[in-house]
């Protein structure tokens, strides 16, 4: 088989296999230390696409006694690679331990993904360089947003939290707000410590955390609080929020008992709190409790799931009212626009509604599809229009771009994860046409996640052909027609899963282009009656397409044709996707969008939306999106089959 063979025309430095040998090697010496051979390697390697890399390890092996002059003049470089920004983050760092602080903040403002450990400590340089107290206070006033998490910090931020603390620029209250997100968050041994920076008639003792924490309905059931404090009162309210994670309606009724020895606003903050898990568990009562909490104050996690309730519930003015109480920015994104257009559509209010559409329609997504299809508007992917096709000069020009050359080239030696940030830092500069002849590029070579990424990025001219590439087809064919599936709908869920890298494996074990869990694997080999079969096989294209096919016309057949369930199903297991239908038939966006797995939820949606596009390309185009997504039949019209519960 054909592989990168354009990569080795591009790559001429590099085109013999010493060479290549040779720049494993540095790496090889760099991780095990190897100073004297990796010197050795370096000189060998000096006109390479690869040397930024050797000369990246050689500076980091050497990173505390190195002259500084040398990591400058590296760092100097036009950033074109990662490793450049990589060496900066780690020397800042070092920089930071050692209170170097002029030289870290000449280096810091170049830095492009900048983290919270070296933003505390860009705030501890500014602070130490101020001519005047008064003046390191106004930069000690800027560590309040890190201070108010409810998650740990980087040990350099502590110095930053000492000072405010001291000079109560993090007031009493700012403490005892932290607290309490570290509490929402069940951060327990954060809560610990923060409780003992407050006075003593406002500390929590770690042993009611811990007891809390390990059980809260015992808790609230033994507790005296019928005139609780400060501190009883937040306590309680912590095993309420903790009970709500496992049963809201539960944590609903223990806190019926003891609500009324609570002010007002903490009623309704614990209101608030039930709402959310009862909308995060698909509870009807979600709504409710949410009108309970009335002004009190929601995170944004909190709105979005207010607006869900309020779809589950097709309360329409609901919906369109608890988009309202949404932040600015996320009033914003795709989905919000497109529910608050569906909203006031409902409500007669077509004009307005059309206004949102017509904005939303210029999108390539989900959002964006159904929108085009509520204006009567058929989908328009450019697939069989004239479109850009680089020639042999664009193809040139951007193959001879270093990080085009290198990422080529770490994908050869199959070290993905760098090819991946080389692929991903080049395409930041390259416009419309650079980005459509890069994923050429990419597919030439067989890269066929990096040719997606490229077409994905385009703004105004787009080749959806690229953007929605469907490899292995002559593989495949077979597989589909022994499970009848709709070949769109197949690779509409491959793209999602694996991005057709055959050699694709998830963090939790799945493998291959259908993502399929050994289990999962097992469990169909053992249906298909393969005796030979052994987990090694997963691996196998073949066994691969085989066992994923037949495993999605499974689940298909599970939840009575419905691709949106048979997705979810696919991606979170059989049972979640049962469980998680209404008590009513929903209008499948609905059911995508109620999903409370971020990921599934997310999932479900680019499969779906990928299958219309893919039915337009393979000249099948049929069903709408409105109408692939369906109606999800209610929990009681469920095939009630004992189904596994593991993808």
């Amino acid at each position: 088989m054909r592989f990168f063979l354009f990569a080795l025309l591009l790559l001429p430095a590099l085109a013999h296999a010493n060479e290549e040998a040779d720049f494993l090697a540095a790496r090889d010496a760099f991780r095990a230390g190897n100073k004297i051979k990796l010197e050795q390697l370096a000189e060998k390697l000096t006109r390479s696409p690869m040397e930024p890399y050797v000369t990246y390890y050689r500076l980091r092996l050497n990173l505390t006694t190195t002259d500084p002059s040398d990591i400058q003049a590296f760092l100097a470089r036009p950033a074109d690679t990662p490793v450049i920004d990589k060496l900066r983050s780690e020397w800042l760092k070092q920089l930071g331990k050692t209170q170097q602080w002029n030289t870290f903040l000449a280096e810091f403002p170049r830095l492009l993904t900048p983290e919270v450990e070296l933003t505390c400590y860009a705030l501890q340089a500014r602070a130490q360089v101020q001519p005047t107290q008064a003046q390191a206070d106004e930069v000690l006033r800027e560590v309040r947003p890190l201070w108010l998490v409810g998650r740990e910090q980087p040990q350099s931020c502590t110095p930053l939290f000492e000072a405010a603390l001291s000079r109560n620029l993090i007031t009493e209250q700012e403490v005892w707000q932290r607290l309490r997100l570290a509490l929402e968050s069940g951060n327990v041994s954060l809560a610990k410590r923060l409780s003992t920076q407050l006075p003593a008639h406002l500390q929590i003792a770690p042993a009611t955390l811990e007891s809390v924490a390990s059980n809260p309905e015992r808790y609230l059931e033994r507790a005296e609080l019928d005139q609780p404090n400060e501190v009883q009162r937040l306590a309680a309210q912590f095993a309420v929020l903790r009970l709500a994670k496992q049963s809201p309606p539960l944590a609903y009724s223990r806190w019926q008992g003891i609500a009324d020895h609570f002010p007002e606003d903490e009623r309704a903050y614990i209101s608030g709190w039930l709402a959310y898990e009862a909308a995060m568990k698909l509870d009807t009562r979600a709504l409710e409790w949410y009108r309970a909490a009335g002004n009190a104050p929601l995170n944004d996690v909190q709105r979005e799931w207010r607006v869900r309730a309020a779809l589950r519930a097709k309360n329409w003015r609901e919906v369109g009212n608890s988009i309202a109480l949404l932040s600015p920015t996320q009033q914003q994104e795709a989905p919000w626009r497109y529910w608050k257009g569906r909203a006031l559509k409902e409500q007669g209010k077509a004009v307005e509604a059309n206004k949102l559409f017509i904005d939303l329609a210029r999108e390539f997504n989900f959002y964006g599809q159904m929108a085009r299809e509520e204006l009567g508007t058929v989908i328009a992917t450019d697939s069989k229009s004239e479109s850009f096709k680089p020639g042999k000069a664009e193809l040139d020009a951007v193959g001879k771009l270093p990080g085009i050359q290198r990422a080529l080239l770490l994908y050869r030696l199959d070290m993905r994860t760098e090819a991946a940030r080389e692929w991903s830092l080049t395409l930041r500069s390259l416009n419309d046409r650079q980005l459509i002849t890069a994923a050429e590029i990419a597919r030439r070579n067989e890269m066929y996640d990096r040719a997606i990424s490229a077409a994905d990025r385009t703004q105004v001219q787009h080749d959806f052909n690229l953007r929605y590439l469907a490899p292995y087809r002559e593989e495949l064919r077979g597989h589909l027609q022994d499970n009848g599936l709709e070949e769109a709908w197949v690779y509409g869920l491959m793209r999602q899963e694996s991005r057709f890298v055959t050699q694709a494996k998830s963090t939790v074990g799945a493998a291959g282009l259908m993502q399929i869990m050994p289990a999962t694997a097992k469990w169909v080999a053992k249906k298909l009656g393969l005796k030979s079969y052994k987990e090694a096989l997963i691996h196998q294209m073949e066994t691969n397409l085989k066992l994923g096919t037949y495993y999605m016309k499974t689940v298909l057949d599970w939840f009575d044709g419905s691709p949106v369930l048979a997705s979810a199903a696919y991606n979170a297991g059989p049972g979640r996707a049962r469980r998680w239908r209404g008590d009513v038939p929903l209008e499948g966006a609905i059911y995508a969008e109620t999903i409370p797995f971020n990921e599934t939820r997310d999932y479900v949606k680019k499969v779906m939306s990928n299958t219309v596009y893919y039915a337009e390309q393979f000249g099948q185009p049929g069903a709408s999106l409105k109408q692939r997504m369906g109606v999800i039949a209610p929990k009681s019209a469920a095939n009630q089959t004992p189904i596994p519960d593991e993808k």
